[in-house]
């Protein structure tokens, strides 16, 4: 029987659970995956804590991007995706389609082929931070060559993938970390500029940067009161996007600042590219193309066997990573 990871509470690491569960045929609109390899995400730290936008019906499974081969395909799916390499873009619900674990199920609407010359702990570290950039940079901000753009959590998967695309389109990346220990490495990343928010003061240095003009556009995962000085920091016309709440506090609307200088904040989730199949085709397209040629390359920053599953959570919430944290499934 396969292994899948499950828990039975709300809670920490800890709580997860490495359990036999019997082998299952897809159904309509679904493929079987034999799992190779599964990226790690802040949404499932906060879907077992209960903090996610979709509650747990327990006991649950995990997991949200996973990279394998199809075994199997379900009725009114193409048999052509058979011995494919594969991997899961995010947005299904995790109580129904839980992936991590040693076979997945899932809807064949979530999948992605990487290049062949990706390893399978790539191809789980690319879809979810790259698409979720594009949308937000390329789909709706339409970065291009001289803007500037804010990164704050840059060290983070999708800060990285950020850099990346900003960097692609001729655009000048400045990156946010909370300290200094990252600042070197960010820079070897790609980024233009490093800003430490709790040794700098940020929005000087992004005025130092720009030349007064300030970033044009903000891509955003904190929220919380720091969003005060995104705005002080944006451009006349700007645009801060905001895709998660990782600082866990109440988030101001800057009315002042966005009043003063026609600042737009916006409220942004990848579902906004997952949803439309022809965005998506394209913004598939689009990364597949530049990982294929090595314009954007993925970082790992660490990977974990399957059995220490509780270890690779816990080194996810120390945020001690730079990249994206893999586990590799036998």
């Amino acid at each position: 029987m396969p292994r899948i990871v499950r828990f039975y509470q709300l809670g920490g690491p800890e709580n997860l659970k490495i359990e036999d569960a019997p082998t299952r045929q897809p159904g309509k609109g679904e493929v079987k995956l034999h799992v190779q390899a599964a990226g790690l995400n802040r949404a499932e730290s906060m879907y077992y804590h209960g903090r996610y936008m979709e509650q747990p019906e327990l006991p649950s499974r995990l997991g949200y991007e996973v990279a394998g081969v199809v075994d199997a395909t379900g009725e009114g799916v193409d048999r052509g995706w058979i011995g494919k390499n594969v991997a899961t873009v995010p947005g299904y619900s995790m109580n129904r389609y839980g992936s991590l674990g040693e076979e997945a199920i899932v809807p064949v609407g979530v999948l992605g082929e990487y290049p062949a010359k990706l390893t399978p702990v790539q191809g789980a570290a690319i879809w979810m931070q790259y698409l979720t950039a594009y949308g937000a940079l390329i789909m709706v901000g339409g970065v291009k060559p001289g803007d500037f753009v804010s990164i704050p959590a840059a060290s983070s998967s999708v800060g990285l993938a950020a850099i990346q695309i900003v960097k692609a389109e001729g655009g000048i990346a400045i990156a946010a970390t909370r300290t200094g220990a990252k600042r070197a490495e960010l820079l070897a990343l790609g980024a233009d500029h490093v800003v430490v928010t709790g040794e700098e003061d940020y929005v000087a240095r992004v005025k130092e940067i720009t030349g007064g003009k300030g970033a044009r556009l903000t891509f955003d995962p904190v929220a919380g009161p720091f969003i005060e000085k995104l705005a002080e920091a944006a451009a006349n016309g700007g645009i801060i996007f905001q895709y998660g709440l990782l600082s866990g506090e109440p988030t101001p609307f800057p009315l002042f600042t966005a009043l003063r200088n026609a600042l737009s904040v916006r409220g942004y989730y990848l579902g906004e590219v997952t949803q439309n199949p022809g965005v998506f085709a394209t913004a598939k397209k689009y990364v597949f193309d530049r990982l294929a040629d090595g314009r954007f390359v993925p970082k790992i920053a660490k990977t974990f066997p399957f059995e220490q599953t509780v270890e690779a959570y816990r080194y996810l919430e120390s945020n001690q990573q730079v990249g994206k944290v893999v586990i590799t499934v036998p």
